[in-house]
């Protein structure tokens, strides 16, 4: 049977034990051999380091070939729990200094397990960084893979097998219980054995931007010779995923422009105008610029979508506002969707003072070319409610501010033209849809 991309991932994980298999599984999030060759290393080990530490330096990452020439367990009392516990001091020869390690366990039993992994004797590869403490260089959290002695076939396959890994040695994204060269020890293997690598890449398109290839950047992310080609790599995963990305996200636009919206023209622009005219500025020029084309967008046949965007004071509510009057004047209705009932409240004040009287359409203190504007929040009684979701509901209110309270069922609109959602990336897309789907076409987003 042929291993692909989406073959289990104990199809690859060979004399792993099942302990082993559940970590890969559910301690790092990995189901199928895609996702595990997709599991890139977060750093490389300059293996030039791995038999000389003679120059050795503070914070450097070490993988050494060793053994271990003392071991000695002490006991001693746990200052926060008032318990014994146990801490496993072994020193490990590797042809230039000596370098010390230390393992703290609760319970005997654990220490024991750490004192026969690091007996006197053991050699094996180790990991870890290099430090100074006393005048001794020390080997920092370290992760070991010991050899079997008594093998000497078995000890000098298994120093080949990092050996083989040339000038950079890969330190994956662990989990606890697994040591990087479980992770590189499958990764090898799956390279071995997978077929039909995807290549969603034509040829064309590597060609004009200079991409590699889907098999060279997978062999150089998981085994490269020099670091040139870890960033080659990285640049061919970093441009496949933005591209797949804008096409998408392409793919949505041209279905969204598919989608038939009611044109919100402006009408005679009665209302922007007047509001317009009480402004005691004018408006910058980037303000105009955005303002003519959210106009242009909302004067076309198919639903707005646009994100606008700006520092704190740059004026995007003002730049919101217009365009909410803007279909208000084409007889349609504005809503303003907030994060929290704070937010909401402030818009409800900003908006109601820049309006002014044109707040009060259809009052007998309002304008001639005037609407009403309403708040509706979770923490509004069924009482105080009552009101404004009858003029929702019968069009009177052409603009609407409110929290999650205008998704519920009882709020209905008759005519919603325009969604503007502040702070757009704290509601999901089912709670933007829930606000949405009230309209009787798709409304424009904003």
């Amino acid at each position: 049977m042929a291993i692909t991309f989406d073959s289990p991932l104990t199809t690859v994980l060979g004399a792993a034990t099942p302990a082993q298999r559940k970590k890969f599984e559910d301690g790092l999030g990995l189901r199928t051999v895609g996702d595990l060759l997709n599991h890139f290393p977060r750093r490389y080990l300059e293996t030039g380091s791995l038999t000389r530490v003679g120059d050795l330096r503070i914070g450097q990452l070490l993988c050494v070939v060793g053994e271990i020439d003392d071991c000695q367990t002490h006991r001693y009392t746990d200052r926060r729990t008032g318990r014994p516990a146990y801490r496993v001091e072994a020193v490990l020869r590797t042809g230039g200094p000596k370098l010390k390690m230390t393992f703290f366990a609760k319970h005997q039993g654990a220490a024991a397990w750490h004192a026969g992994r690091v007996a006197v004797g053991n050699r094996g590869v180790f990991l870890g960084k290099a430090d100074r403490f006393r005048d001794q260089w020390q080997l920092t959290n370290p992760q070991l893979s010991i050899f079997g002695m008594s093998d000497a076939d078995q000890e000098d396959s298994a120093v080949q097998e990092v050996m083989e890994f040339g000038a950079l040695y890969p330190i994956y994204p662990l989990t606890k219980g697994l040591q990087t060269w479980d992770v590189a020890r499958a990764v090898k293997f799956a390279r071995s054995v997978v077929e039909d690598v995807p290549e969603i890449l034509p040829a064309e398109v590597r060609d004009e931007h200079d991409v590699l290839g889907i098999d060279d950047a997978y062999a150089w992310v998981h085994r490269p010779e020099q670091r040139e080609q870890v960033g080659r790599a990285h640049h061919r995963f970093r441009f496949e995923e933005a591209l797949v990305t804008q096409l998408v996200l392409g793919r949505r636009r041209r279905a969204i422009r598919a989608r038939a919206a009611t044109i919100r023209d402006g009408g005679d622009g009665a209302l922007l105008g007047a509001f317009d005219e009480r402004l005691p500025y004018t408006l910058t020029a980037g303000q105009a610029t955005v303002g003519r084309e959210i106009e242009h967008d909302l004067a076309q046949g198919h639903p707005m979508n646009r994100l606008l965007q700006g520092e704190v004071g740059s004026g995007k509510t003002l730049v919101a506002l217009r365009a909410m009057l803007r279909v208000v004047d084409s007889g349609g209705q504005a809503a303003l969707l907030a994060p929290t009932e704070v937010l909401a409240q402030q818009h409800h004040r900003s908006i109601i003072t820049l309006l002014g009287e044109l707040a009060d359409g259809g009052t007998l203190f309002g304008a001639g070319a005037g609407t009403r504007v309403e708040l509706l929040t979770g923490s509004m009684t069924k009482t105080q409610r009552t009101a404004p979701l009858s003029r929702i509901a019968t069009g009177d209110a052409g603009i609407v501010i409110g929290t999650h309270a205008l998704l519920q069922d009882q709020v209905s609109f008759l005519d919603l033209g325009l969604v503007v959602v502040d702070e757009q990336h704290r509601f999901g897309v089912e709670q933007r849809a829930a606000l949405t789907d009230k309209a009787a076409a798709p409304p424009h987003l904003l």
